[in-house]
């Protein structure tokens, strides 16, 4: 199952961090790619320097138009995932996506979603029935369609941190350990 996320709204004067860490979470939690609707070189800068130096093969496409990337997915035989606070909760329809066996499309929206993405989801999602973060609806979602394997995951060419109950352990690209607390 290939997962794309698809970022709705983005209002660069307002939303370049929130869109960042949408990014961030889909590079780390599973996805392949993220799709954003406009352009924002601080976005984009960030999203590439992370993959570059942490590794992996995640990718960034600007300036997409929203429905347009919507309808050729759908066209192509994906489903496409809402997540909005006034559709399904995750719990009731989280194991119909698992098993539909199809790529996916999650998109994610800011402010103000346009009503047509209602119409064209196949699933619109709620992560919860209350305000909060599309940042932490997609983490919600993707661990849940993962069943948290995603957090165990290696990405290839890149710094790795070793997992231990004190200190920091980074391994380089060369995979030469450094402590970080012997250099502070």
């Amino acid at each position: 199952m290939r997962v794309v996320v698809l970022r709705i709204g983005h209002r660069p004067e307002r939303d370049k961090r929130i869109t960042t860490h949408v990014g961030l979470v889909a590079r780390a939690f599973g996805a392949e790619e993220m799709l954003l609707g406009g352009r924002d070189s601080h976005v984009e800068e960030s999203l590439v320097d992370v993959a570059e130096r942490w590794g992996g093969s995640f990718r960034l496409k600007s300036d997409v138009s929203w429905k347009g990337e919507t309808v050729r997915w759908k066209e192509a035989g994906g489903k496409v995932v809402h997540l909005t606070m006034y559709g399904s909760n995750l719990p009731d329809v989280i194991d119909e996506i698992s098993n539909c066996d199809c790529d996916l499309l999650v998109a994610v929206g800011g402010e103000k979603v346009p009503s047509e993405m209602y119409d064209l989801s196949d699933w619109n999602v709620a992560v919860g029935n209350q305000p909060h973060s599309e940042v932490a609806a997609l983490a919600v979602f993707l661990d849940r369609l993962f069943l948290g394997r995603e957090l165990v995951g290696q990405f290839e060419g890149g710094l790795k941190i070793v997992p231990q109950a004190r200190g920091k352990q980074v391994l380089y690209p060369e995979y030469s350990p450094r402590n970080e607390d012997e250099e502070q």
